[in-house]
């Protein structure tokens, strides 16, 4: 396509550096860039952000109506400084994180949270949850439950990983995430209540009293939280809703 860089070999140096940040967390933190898998999650970043750096797009998605039109209107308005790339089909699958490719992605600057954590407002603790459709699952459900910061211990899930994007369906752009966490320091000084799950736990959610702000704790899918996040001086205030 006019104007588009046409890459069909897996040599190409291009082809090389976006395979690297589709697969490597590593790269992402050096580059501070990501990838955005599809159409929804473009959108989503451009409501917030504005026109994506780079689009790159496979010949077949190229095709399909609905990329034909954005890549249009895309040519029609100023871009930021770079180059978009059209990659060859089978190159294209390499990057995608679904068995059926959406067509298109685009590389992205990773947006830094506003500023450190919130001691005074909601936020939700992510302690060790190690798969990124859990991850990208509470990110969604935090965003539209009316969140805006959002903590992960340094072991859990990359929170910006292709399969934590696709999961969240743009919820990133919508919270502060704060990626390698200290949340133990974190509730140590917290200045709201905190919610703990369990399964021991002799306080049921509906039967918790969730006054102000309140830190919502999930652990790991096979261990739970761990103690050492809990020892926060709360005790007084902490609830231990069942993990249900």
């Amino acid at each position: 396509m006019s104007g588009m860089r046409h890459i069909a070999s897996r040599d190409n140096p291009h082809f090389k550096a976006l395979r690297k940040l589709c697969l490597s967390g590593r790269e992402r933190r050096r580059t501070a860039q990501v990838l955005l898998d599809g159409m929804h999650l473009i959108e989503a970043w451009e409501a917030r952000f504005g026109a994506p750096a780079e689009i790159v797009v496979s010949e077949r998605g190229a095709t399909r109506a609905e990329i034909a039109a954005y890549l249009a209107a895309r040519a029609r308005r100023p871009l930021p400084d770079g180059r978009d790339t059209l990659l060859a089909d089978a190159l294209f699958d390499e990057l995608a994180v679904v068995d059926t490719p959406s067509g298109i992605m685009a590389v992205v600057a990773q947006p830094a949270p506003a500023g450190v954590p919130d001691r005074d407002a909601d936020a939700v603790l992510l302690d060790g949850v190690q798969d990124p459709g859990n991850v990208g699952s509470i990110l969604r459900s935090a965003a539209a439950a009316g969140f805006r910061q959002v903590l992960l211990s340094a072991d859990c899930a990359q929170a910006w990983s292709p399969r934590t994007l696709r999961a969240a369906m743009g919820a990133h752009f919508l919270l502060d995430i704060h990626e390698g966490a200290d949340l133990g320091g974190f509730l140590a000084t917290y200045r709201g209540q905190g919610a703990v799950t369990a399964l021991d736990a002799t306080v049921s959610l509906y039967d918790a009293r969730l006054r102000g702000p309140t830190a919502w704790v999930f652990g790991s899918e096979g261990q739970g939280v761990r103690p050492k996040p809990h020892r926060c001086g709360c005790a007084s205030r902490c609830r231990g809703p069942r993990n249900r």
